[in-house]
């Protein structure tokens, strides 16, 4: 499937969980039931309700959210590990819910990869025979097979540990044989499902730094699971948060941290470090005037170009696209503004919210 073919497209779906969910999910869908209420009288567990989502061929589109919320549901529907009880998945133009076993066998092997939380290494194969496995159930040429699979495990720090067994490797390592096995696939959809919540924190930033290293190489439709914002907002082209199965804000990291859809979001990012995650794109201005004395990127952060435009004793600067073109004008006094907002809403609120502890 070719990488321009690899958008998703999840189109209003529902899952419910228990003997008959498809008594009721008109219930649910037409009359607003919610999950409690699915629950109490019908003994039913809403996973997913009107959940639409447009995922963006060659980028990282994370879905986050507390325990409970339904993104692993969410993910899972994208290779069909758990069918929908209504509503539509469209990989590259194909209904995955249409597919046939031997059309969905064949999607899960050559389109959509995937890398789970808990490894799910075998123990009798070293790393190489992880990586190359499923490379043989694909069929290929042995010398083909060997050639890619020695290929991802270089590329993701592992050379010389080909022969070793997961019982050998520390959890950031196993976790790497993991990614090097799935993109040796070279599926065009990585699906990552709480991928790195099991490792150490140092390890599990070293992991983040991998996977956006291997991004800016290969560009995969990769869906990136995390109930952590921090990993969230690095990581992400863009960002949706879910709760009780409902998908309740959507969009670039920036925009998630600025203007919050609801109480239950703003509890979230009320403590995020503006400064860092948000780019001086999401303040840039139309121009205005003559051309400044100082430009910088886009992708610049916050804190760095307050920094900057400090050194620099100006207030303000032109901002500039990836092809040094520029797009807007920031100004200091906004920047500054945005961060002592972030400051201050960090300090009102040192213990999590009591809505988000449960």
């Amino acid at each position: 499937m070719p990488e321009s073919q690899t958008s998703i497209e999840i189109r209003n779906v529902y899952k419910l969980f228990g003997p008959h969910p498809e008594r009721y999910v008109g219930a649910v869908r037409d009359g607003g039931m919610n999950k409690a209420e699915l629950l109490d009288k019908h003994n039913h567990v809403l996973g997913l309700s009107n959940v639409s989502l447009d995922i963006e061929a060659g980028h990282i589109q994370v879905i986050m959210g507390l325990s409970g919320s339904g993104k692993s549901t969410l993910i899972r529907h994208i290779n069909r590990l758990i069918e929908p009880t209504a509503g539509e998945v469209i990989v590259g133009g194909t209904d995955v819910r249409a597919l046939k076993p031997r059309e969905l066998r064949d999607f899960r092997r050559t389109s959509a990869a995937m890398v789970f939380q808990k490894f799910a290494l075998l123990p009798h194969r070293t790393v190489l025979g992880n990586v190359v496995f499923g490379l043989e159930i694909r069929g290929l040429p042995r010398d083909a097979q060997l050639e890619r699979a020695r290929q991802w495990i270089d590329r993701v720090g592992l050379t010389c540990f080909e022969d070793k067994y997961p019982s050998q490797l520390s959890g950031g390592m196993q976790q790497r044989v993991g990614l090097a096995r799935a993109l040796a696939n070279d599926a065009p959809i990585l699906l990552m499902d709480e991928a790195f919540s099991a490792l150490d924190p140092l390890i599990r930033v070293d992991m983040q730094t991998i996977l956006l290293d291997l991004q800016a190489e290969v560009r995969k439709t990769v869906v990136f699971i995390t109930h952590d914002l921090d990993e969230a907002l690095r990581i992400g082209d863009r960002v949706a948060i879910m709760q009780d199965g409902e998908l309740v804000q959507q969009g670039r990291p920036e925009e998630i941290v600025l203007s919050p859809a609801t109480s239950y979001v703003e509890d979230f990012v009320r403590q995020v470090n503006r400064g860092r995650v948000v780019k001086v794109a999401a303040l840039a201005r139309p121009l205005a005037g003559p051309p400044a004395a100082l430009r910088m990127p886009s992708a610049l952060s916050l804190a760095d170009a307050a920094l900057r435009l400090v050194e620099a004793r100006l207030s303000f600067a032109d901002v500039t696209d990836g092809k040094g073109a520029v797009v807007g004008r920031v100004h200091l006094d906004e920047v500054v503004r945005t961060l002592a907002r972030s400051a201050g809403e960090a300090e009102a609120s040192d213990d999590p919210p009591a809505r988000l502890a449960g």
